[in-house]
């Protein structure tokens, strides 16, 4: 691969997770398969608490929406007895696993896993997992006077959790922001120029690197500079994606101009 030059004018470098900063095997088969084999527990231990109630009836309503859909597992109303409560347990860990078969990214799931995956880091059950060249990269970037932000579709909170705790150590020092699809969705054009006004510099200062080529399409729109990482475990790229976009194996191969 060739070393490619950061353009003069980007100050800011922006950062997708999963399959850019940290590997896509670490979501698929450390990350999910942790609440489908954790979830009946995880409900059980925190039934009683107001946090746990809240993500219950979320689940609920949504599985009210999604009565119609084929194998949709309905989760029953509140009732009194412990009985009810196993059963409602049972209910919801299998509505879980049933939308995470479907890979289904709705609020509701999202919220709960958001939930358990703070008390499996805060536990130290999981440490999330980057690649080598990550931590020493952004740490020579923050050194060049460069701004690191990222810009994920898992949840602000589910960002600070791996960056709190990795197999690096706490590393959230390293990051100046964080953005999730609240800002808008990354495929959108607009969510990069919202990006930019809400750090305050103007697009064509950001370098934004994703493994996405339909991220890094909607960026280049936006006038925001891209660099496609190509990490295993990626989905490939056409021949075309690899004339066009500049393409990296790895943060080292960033070259930043002296700072004049």
């Amino acid at each position: 691969m060739v070393v490619l030059s950061v353009p003069a004018e980007v100050t800011v470098i922006l950062l997708d997770i999963e399959g850019t900063t940290t590997p896509i095997a670490f979501v698929k088969d450390i990350l999910f398969p942790y609440i489908e084999e954790n979830v009946r527990e995880y409900l059980q231990t925190h039934w009683e608490e107001e946090e746990c109630q809240q993500d219950v009836s979320l689940l609920r309503k949504q599985a009210e929406e999604d009565a119609h859909l084929e194998g949709a597992v309905p989760i029953p109303a509140a009732a009194g007895s412990s009985g009810d409560a196993q059963h409602m347990i049972q209910a919801v860990a299998d509505n879980v696993c049933w939308q995470m078969s479907l890979d289904r990214k709705t609020t509701a799931l999202k919220q709960l896993q958001g939930h358990m995956w703070r008390a499996a880091f805060t536990a130290g059950h999981v440490k999330a997992e980057f690649f080598a060249d990550v931590v020493p990269a952004v740490r020579k970037w923050r050194e060049a006077g460069m701004k690191v932000y990222v810009y994920s579709s898992g949840s602000v909170e589910a960002q600070k959790l791996l960056f709190g705790h990795s197999t690096e150590g706490n590393i959230l020092e390293l990051v100046d922001g964080h953005f999730d699809t609240k800002i808008g969705h990354k495929v959108e054009s607009e969510s990069y120029r919202k990006i930019a006004n809400s750090i305050g510099c103007s697009t064509n200062n950001i370098l934004f690197l994703t493994d996405v080529t339909v991220e890094a399409s909607a960026a280049e729109e936006a006038d925001v500079h891209v660099a496609v990482v190509v990490r295993p475990g990626n989905a490939g790229l056409t021949d075309d994606e690899k004339t066009y976009y500049s393409l990296i194996t790895s943060f080292s191969d960033l070259y930043l101009p002296a700072s004049t």
